[in-house]
């Protein structure tokens, strides 16, 4: 089963990703997953939380969650993204994104090469892709698909 913890909108996301974790340590839950829900690249105050919230938290693992239907526009996205990460934040080596997850991916098609630059430019693997609505959609990517559908 997993357990939501949430505290609503407009608060401090950094210290309600801190409660969480103490609240999942408490449990002995082993897994804490924090959604930031929408941070746009482009948006310094939601960016500065965001650098903030990895800043104080200090994650495992931070993953970018961006749509592959968008094609080399998620490629733009990505390098803002993790640049933003980079300018905002109060160490002197940043922790960047880990990976990615690439929702929309059985949407692509001919834009399946995005997908691969995006691990190009960050040197960071596509942990999942989402293939659907539900936890079961989110599946590991599939180089030989991949391939297969740059070759066509």
């Amino acid at each position: 089963m997993v357990q939501l913890y949430e505290k609503g909108y407009g608060k401090d996301a950094a210290g309600i990703a801190m409660e969480a974790i103490n609240y999942a340590r408490d449990g002995r839950l082993d897994i804490v997953l924090v959604d930031t829900a929408g941070r746009m690249q482009d948006n310094e105050p939601l960016m500065r939380a965001l650098s903030k919230l990895i800043h104080v938290n200090q994650p495992d693992l931070v993953l970018f969650v961006g749509e592959a239907l968008v094609g080399n526009e998620a490629v733009d996205q990505l390098v803002k993204f993790n640049q933003a990460l980079a300018d905002y934040s109060s160490k002197e080596n940043p922790q960047l994104i880990d990976g990615i997850v690439l929702t929309k991916f059985d949407t692509i098609d001919d834009k399946v090469g995005a997908a691969i630059s995006m691990t190009y430019v960050t040197g960071q693997p596509i942990v999942f892709v989402g293939t659907g609505q539900t936890y079961i959609d989110l599946k590991n990517l599939n180089v030989n698909a991949v391939v297969n559908a740059l070759m066509k």
